[in-house]
């Protein structure tokens, strides 16, 4: 190998055609060495130290590393954990840029930076974590994305997000060869891409698939980190999910290609608010053994300390500029490098935070705001996280969306009838009262119903309590507030009556979801009642619990057509999906008011039936009038009114008058799902609305 000073930037192992650059941050170590290895990971074969120190940035070019060469650093500086410094070179590191990983971890006292046996974690540990650590892998980053620069994103306004796990979905799918089931190369396989498309998604959401790491807690119990929420790379795609462990790189690349090419785009869950390092007494795999004080927030008069915002045990250092920077390559990196059409980020409050608290002036919002490659993604937060003051929804700064967490809790309490239907009215309009402000726009509220974390949308209406025994923590796990309604009998059932009312509410909920204002996200399998059997903490179940059954596909076909049907509806009409916030106030300039809301008895409700906590029943007239843009001009959507029945019994709806119409065009009622969209009726017709129930008209233009 031939030896060269090499450059400090880029950041990571770059591989530049006859040899490749290597170079890493460390404010504090003395001596960075890369170490290579045999392809199998297991011998050492070279070990170089990187020959130039540049702004605190080692690095070297060294000839004859090629694509596909194995490696790691080992860095020296002070072992004082007093003072937060944790180096320790008999610990192999991962590079923070890697751009592939190899192997797994083997979880041995070795890979501890301290002498586990003792539980001192200011001891000092000497023996070799080489043998039971992965390895990085040096990449040949060459592509043919064939027809990719002509992909156009989804229009922010027509959004609907698909969220879904690359292992889970495909892992019992019939279609998929058996090799390639729980792979990148499976889920881009053409009958699971057609499947996706065919539901009318925009975008595909994928739970995380940077490298991360298995809890040796879980491997103890025979369970695995199956959401994959335990980071440790934030630029390699996880080999476990690669068919060809080898080129996982290349067949991620394939699988997001045959996504685009369906015209769907590929948003990442993204973990960057903590790493698998864990606290003090957890392994050195990678930053800890990098620059510890630089990498995580440590406790100011404690630095032995870290803080723990993340309830995972540490806390990433955004507030330190090559910490922000390490983040934000990385999400241009995806962009760009790897075609990503967005991210959303794990408790996103986090990557917002200094050490004065949540501020939408921090670094990182900043460093992210004026970047030129990032305006142009989808950027979705999840507003929350268990820091003081750390739920911040409706917080972020113009151009961020946001998980909403208050649709889901109070459209579920509306549904069971434990909170008054009009409780919805701001959710159903994108929660203005979150989010109308600074020119943003409805669809940064983004609506769900379900996620990964929390009951499917069949265990919502058919369990009361979760059931997380699987998981091995006698049911401690997982939260007990569920504001879930099992129908009448705790899981599974015969009931005739119970099992129609349970398709009834599901219906009920997919509608309101795809029906209000805002981006809606709906989980994989909701669409045909994928059940995890009452677990809503099933982040360690890597088997049956949490993979997608697709003998479900045919049983529950009609819940399929009805969630295609609304997502038809939504794209069909604008008025389902406005950009600017609708209100009920009049406009006076074009003389409409967007949005009536009605009684049962046809009228427009009185400040009365406002504050009667008892009303279960009202609709809401959308005046497709409404002015559509900044220019002062009525729209051209169609007119639609959408009515709402959360109560037990039967309820007399007066069709009400509407402006420029004759009569109501029914379109859907979640009794009947399945009758054709052909019954006119005329205004003042009292339709007979059945208990628990939606329904969705189109106004009829007036002749003549």
């Amino acid at each position: 190998m031939i030896i060269k000073e090499g450059f400090p930037h880029p950041r990571g192992a770059r591989w530049e055609g006859y040899g490749t650059n290597f170079a890493l941050f460390s404010a504090n170590a003395t001596k960075v060495e890369v170490c290579f290895f045999d392809s199998d990971g297991v011998k050492e074969t070279a070990r170089v130290e990187l020959p130039e120190y540049t702004d605190q940035i080692f690095h070297g070019h060294i000839e004859g590393a090629m694509p596909g060469q194995l490696y790691g650093y080992r860095v020296s500086g002070p072992y004082a954990p007093e003072e937060g410094h944790r180096f320790n070179p008999n610990k192999l590191l991962l590079d923070p840029y890697a751009r592939a990983h190899a192997g797994k971890i083997t979880w041995n006292p070795a890979v501890f930076g301290y002498k586990l046996e003792t539980g001192d974690d200011t001891s000092f540990d000497k023996r070799d974590s080489a043998p039971f650590m992965p390895k990085c892998v040096i990449v040949d980053p060459d592509f043919d994305w064939k027809g990719e620069p002509g992909r156009r994103p989804a229009p922010w306004d027509d959004a609907i997000i698909y969220e879904t796990h690359v292992k889970g979905f495909t892992k019992l799918h019939p279609a998929v060869p058996e090799k390639l089931r729980g792979t990148y190369a499976g889920l881009g396989q053409k009958a699971v891409v057609d499947y996706i498309k065919s539901l009318g998604v925009t975008s595909v959401e994928l739970l995380p698939i940077h490298t991360f790491v298995n809890d040796s807690l879980l491997e103890d119990k025979g369970l695995a980190n199956y959401w994959g929420y335990n980071t440790i790379g934030f630029f390699a795609p996880d080999p476990r999910y690669a068919a060809d462990a080898q080129n996982s790189l290349r067949e991620f690349k394939e699988m997001v290609a045959g996504l685009h090419d369906a015209g769907l785009e590929v948003i990442l869950d993204v973990v960057y608010n903590h790493t698998a390092e864990g606290n003090e007494r957890g392994p050195t795999l990678s930053f800890k053994g990098i620059d510890n004080v630089n990498y995580y927030r440590l406790l100011p008069d404690q630095k032995r300390y870290y803080i723990n915002d993340t309830g995972t045990g540490n806390t990433v250092n955004l507030s330190h500029p090559r910490v922000i920077q390490l983040v934000t390559d990385s999400l241009r990196y995806w962009a760009q490098e790897m075609h990503i059409d967005g991210f959303r980020f794990d408790l996103g409050t986090i990557l917002a935070r200094e050490p004065d608290g949540f501020n939408r002036q921090s670094g990182f919002l900043k460093a992210v705001g004026q970047d030129p490659v990032l305006n142009g993604v989808k950027l979705i937060a999840e507003p929350w996280d268990i820091g003081p003051g750390g739920y911040q929804v409706g917080s972020f700064p113009p151009g961020w969306w946001e998980w909403t967490d208050r649709f889901r809790d109070e459209v579920r309490d509306a549904w069971r009838g434990t909170g008054p239907i009009t409780a919805l009215a701001p959710r159903l309009l994108g929660s203005p009262d979150s989010f109308n402000h600074s020119g943003r726009r409805a669809y940064a509220c983004v609506n769900f119903i379900t996620a990964h974390d929390g009951f499917t949308l069949y265990d919502t209406v058919a369990y009361n309590d979760k059931h997380n025994e699987a998981n091995g923590e006698d049911n401690r796990d997982g939260n007990s507030d569920n504001r879930s309604w099992n129908c009448g009998q705790e899981g599974p059932t015969e009931d005739a009556e119970i099992n129609a009312l349970r398709q009834r509410q599901m219906r009920n909920l997919m509608a309101t979801v795809l029906l209000s204002q805002g981006t809606p996200m709906i989980v994989a399998g909701d669409e045909f009642g994928r059940t995890q059997g009452g677990n809503n903490n099933a982040y360690c179940q890597d088997n049956e619990i949490s993979w997608v059954d697709w003998r479900l596909k045919d049983e529950n076909a009609a819940l399929i057509r009805f969630t295609q049907k609304f997502i038809g509806l939504r794209h069909k009409f604008p008025i389902l999906r406005h950009s600017r916030f609708l209100t009920a106030d009049l406009n006076e300039e074009t003389g409409v008011k967007a949005i009536t809301w009605i009684s049962a008895t046809g009228g427009e409700m009185t400040a009365a039936e406002w504050s009667n906590g008892l009303v279960k029943c009202f609709g809401m007239l959308m005046d497709g009038r409404a002015q559509s843009t900044g220019i002062q001009k009525r729209g051209l959507d169609a007119t639609m009114l959408l009515i709402m029945n959360s109560w037990e019994d039967v309820v007399l709806f007066k069709l009400p008058e509407a402006p420029e119409g004759d009569g109501w065009h029914l379109l859907v009622d979640t009794n009947i799902p399945d009758e054709k969209s052909d019954k006119i009726l005329e205004v003042g017709h009292v339709y007979e609305v059945t208990g628990r129930s939606l329904l969705l008209f189109m106004m009829r233009k007036k002749t003549g």
